[in-house]
């Protein structure tokens, strides 16, 4: 007698899953984002210069370039659970090195650390949500998981207003960053019992625990890596912006350390009520690479009305806002249509990979551009030629979203422009 076929997991159990994972990313965001409120209370305390501050921003990003395609493999060969954990327990390890001590160097090996977990954290929840929501919610998710993630960033951002008595010292907004990383290791607790249990009763997308071919890298697709060439060009523009934004506001605005980490963090804020309404809408309607051409469209003009400009900072902060919550809901649940899913780990690892190739480079340049030129209080002028890099890369970010649109457009196409959640169902009931 056959047994009876598992029924798929419930739509509870799904959005259970969701919340955990996204715990675990609520604490990596939060300590990621710790630094940049802290850059002035680290030049006044510990002598940092901007390219110092640069330079720790960098070197997060710097073991990606190689650890992160190491973690999709093991996402690949290990399973979710498994990847979770090592990632949760890395993203708490690196904070508490970096709070043991003042001095560069240790600061730097921390950061390092929390930056090989944390991207590699962001690969496997990401893959996570490929297995329990493609064909279904799956934007939707995303941005939701965005929302909670972005969450710890929007705290992080505003922790000199809630939490103005840590600012006095250096160390203990870096100790509050520790307490929230702790979130990764709980996260991924949670998620594991929950994927034992659903394994044993329900049926799941399949996780592939097969060897991956290096070689299969390159037969990921044209619309797959003009998909990566997006992601770095518009992370590129936002992350390091935000490195030295609380900074900039303070010395060319002239505003407080509490407002402008406020509008540093609007973008987080439209990005936690957006994102998963253009998840929602983009499951509904499609037409994804035309969405990320506009969003690349808006990034264009904002960075100099900052630097050119008294425009009131609202308006600009409001452009990235909406560009901050349309891209990513848009480009990272597009590669689950256009690779296979045995290989999302792999891909979604490659992805990051490339994407912080970017950031540790701009983050380093824009650094050195603003020393270069001497940007401070008394020579506002001297952030100028860091804002004309930030526009530059939003308009690579529209040639890379015109020409996916073109691809997608064509013979060549994976249903980017067509597929919506009523055409999925149409599909699955044939």
């Amino acid at each position: 007698m056959t047994e009876p076929e598992r029924p798929e997991p419930s739509p509870l159990y799904r959005w259970l899953v969701l919340i955990f994972v996204s715990l675990a990313m609520f604490g990596s965001y939060y300590a990621y984002d710790a630094l940049s409120p802290l850059a002035d209370v680290l030049k006044q305390q510990l002598g940092f210069s901007d390219l110092d501050l640069g330079f720790l921003q960098a070197i997060y990003s710097f073991p990606n370039i190689f650890t992160v395609l190491v973690g999709g493999f093991l996402i690949d060969r290990l399973g979710l659970r498994k990847s979770l954990m090592i990632f949760g327990v890395l993203c708490f390890i690196g904070p508490a090195i970096t709070v043991i001590s003042g001095h560069l160097p240790i600061m730097a090996t921390g950061r390092l650390i929390f930056g090989m977990g944390a991207e590699s954290l962001n690969v496997a929840v990401t893959t996570a949500l490929a297995r329990w929501f493609r064909g279904k919610e799956l934007s939707f998710a995303f941005g939701l998981n965005l929302t909670a993630s972005r969450l710890g960033t929007f705290a992080a951002l505003n922790s000199p207003t809630w939490a103005r008595w840590a600012y006095s010292s250096w160390r203990t907004p870096f100790l509050l960053a520790l307490a929230f990383s702790a979130f990764c290791i709980v996260g991924a607790i949670i998620y594991w019992g929950l994927e034992v249990w659903a394994e044993k009763n329900y049926r799941l997308g399949a996780v592939s625990t097969d060897k991956v071919v290096f070689a299969d890298l390159w037969k990921f697709g044209v619309s797959y890596w003009l998909i990566v060439a997006l992601c770095i060009v518009f992370y590129s523009a936002i992350f390091p912006f935000q490195t030295f934004a609380v900074k900039f506001f303070m010395e060319v605005h002239g505003t407080s350390r509490e407002f402008g980490g406020f509008l540093s963090s609007m973008l987080t804020l439209f990005a936690m009520i957006a994102t998963p309404l253009f998840g929602l809408w983009v499951d509904r309607i499609g037409k994804r690479a035309l969405l990320m051409m506009f969003g690349s469209l808006l990034l264009i003009p904002v960075y100099l009305m900052m630097a050119y400009t008294r425009i009131n900072l609202y308006i600009p902060m409001a452009m990235m806002g909406v560009a901050f919550s349309l891209i990513p809901a848009v480009m990272w649940p597009s590669v689950a249509y256009i690779v296979d899913q045995s290989k999302l780990g792999t891909a979604y690892g490659l992805m990051t990979m490339i994407q912080n190739i970017g950031l540790f480079g701009l983050n380093i340049l824009v650094g050195w551009a603003n020393e270069y030129s001497h940007a401070d209080a008394s020579n506002p002028a001297g952030y100028h030629l860091g804002m004309w890099i930030f526009s530059a890369l939003g308009l690579l970010g529209v040639l890379f979203a015109f020409l996916l649109r073109q691809r997608e457009m064509g013979p060549h196409g994976h249903g980017l422009e067509t597929i919506t959640t009523a055409s999925a169902a149409e599909k699955a009931a044939s």
